[in-house]
């Protein structure tokens, strides 16, 4: 007998709202980023404003679900949504506008998508944490992005361009490199889960 607990959380508390409201900046930044256009106007300015108070909402939502007891389903399922709808969003309208190689948001949203996918698969044999690295993937990608979207080039010229471009290649790689440890984890995972079956 499991004991259940004497409050329940309700679904609609201040932690599931902003990562609601998260996803609801997804198409207000989408709209700003291409009405911008690339002209690095108004319009971008405020997306980039629109992508910082998303990312911002990302980790209060965390920090409140954890520290006041409010983790539901809803909020397990949706904020990854939310996070890996900003983040493709921006890297693809990025790209669209020609200020991202095609590559690098191919291969992000490759891995992130694979390993979502590989993790419904093994759900039957365990869960699988996020790791210290694939955090450090998310951090990266999102300051990468941001200097993305910020128009260093008109500010500091080409050489901030490079940096922007130096720190998504890093990202691109811890990608990678988590992607291929989330794969042996998942595999370590069956085999460990068939190994205990067979007892």
């Amino acid at each position: 007998m499991t004991d259940s607990p004497a409050h329940p959380v309700p679904t609609l508390n201040i932690a599931n709202v902003l990562t609601t409201l998260r996803i609801l900046l997804v198409p207000v930044f989408i709209w700003l980023l291409l009405a911008d256009n690339a002209e690095h106007g108004l319009f971008r300015w405020l997306a980039v404003v629109v992508f910082a108070v998303a990312i911002y909402t990302d980790k209060l939502d965390g920090d409140l679900a954890r520290s006041r007891g409010l983790i539901t389903n809803f909020g397990k399922i949706a904020d990854p949504i939310a996070d890996k709808l900003l983040i493709g969003s921006a890297l693809i309208l990025l790209s669209v506008l020609g200020e991202l190689p095609w590559w690098i948001t191919v291969v992000i949203l490759v891995r992130e998508l694979g390993i979502t996918l590989l993790r419904f698969v093994v759900i039957k044999y365990g869960v699988m944490p996020a790791s210290r690295g694939g955090k450090l993937k998310t951090v990266l990608q999102t300051l990468a992005i941001f200097l993305y979207l910020l128009p260093l080039g008109t500010w500091l010229g080409e050489w901030a361009v490079w940096i922007a471009f130096i720190v998504m290649l890093v990202a691109v790689l811890v990608t990678v490199v988590t992607g291929v440890d989330y794969v042996l984890k998942a595999v370590r995972l069956r085999s460990e889960a068939r190994r205990e079956a067979g007892k």
